[in-house]
């Protein structure tokens, strides 16, 4: 968006929590860039001096500026450690619940799973896989890890009843005590 922006265009956002996500020197950053390409940001809840500003001249023009700045800032600063202490919260929520037994996360998706097992199998990316499969290549890599863990552990015949016979075992224990 901000490399399609034209001299005298206006960012609207509709709240100041669309741009708070980012850490305060990125969302500076941002805000930045969109002035850099002669654009304007507009925010609905704070107030806006810019229109003031340029009309102004002389001091009132660097303090007008300055305070439109610091509330930007100040709004910024404010909606990121609102959206942090939410982020906290749903933290804290979920650790009670996962010690009170009621948090299981979310559900897998069979159907997903299959074909992004399909995907990688028939040799796509794990980016192409994502594509395909409508999903992150972080997700790709946690299906694909589970997958060729189990394959893995299967080849190495994990998963094959290996049962010791009690003579076997007594044996075995045996040969122990007599390495000592």
């Amino acid at each position: 968006m901000v490399a399609d922006l034209q001299p005298g265009e206006v960012v609207i956002a509709e709240k100041i929590d669309r741009i708070s996500r980012l850490p305060l020197p990125e969302a500076e950053r941002l805000v930045a860039s969109i002035r850099a390409k002669g654009a304007r940001l507009a925010v609905l809840g704070v107030v806006d001096l810019s229109d003031l500003a340029a009309e102004a001249q002389g001091v009132a023009k660097i303090v007008l500026e300055s305070v439109q700045d610091m509330l930007l800032k100040l709004a910024l600063q404010m909606a990121r450690d609102d959206y942090e202490d939410r982020r906290e919260r749903q933290r804290q929520g979920i650790e009670l619940a996962k010690d009170a037994g009621k948090y299981r996360g979310r559900r897998a998706d069979p159907k997903r799973h299959a074909q992004v097992i399909a995907l990688r199998k028939s040799g796509h990316s794990i980016t192409r896989t994502a594509e395909l499969a409508g999903c992150s290549p972080s997700q790709v890599k946690r299906i694909w890890a589970v997958e060729v863990s189990q394959a893995e552990a299967v080849r190495m015949g994990a998963f094959r009843e290996d049962a010791l016979t009690e003579a076997d075992a007594m044996a075995a224990a045996d040969q122990e005590g007599t390495k000592v």
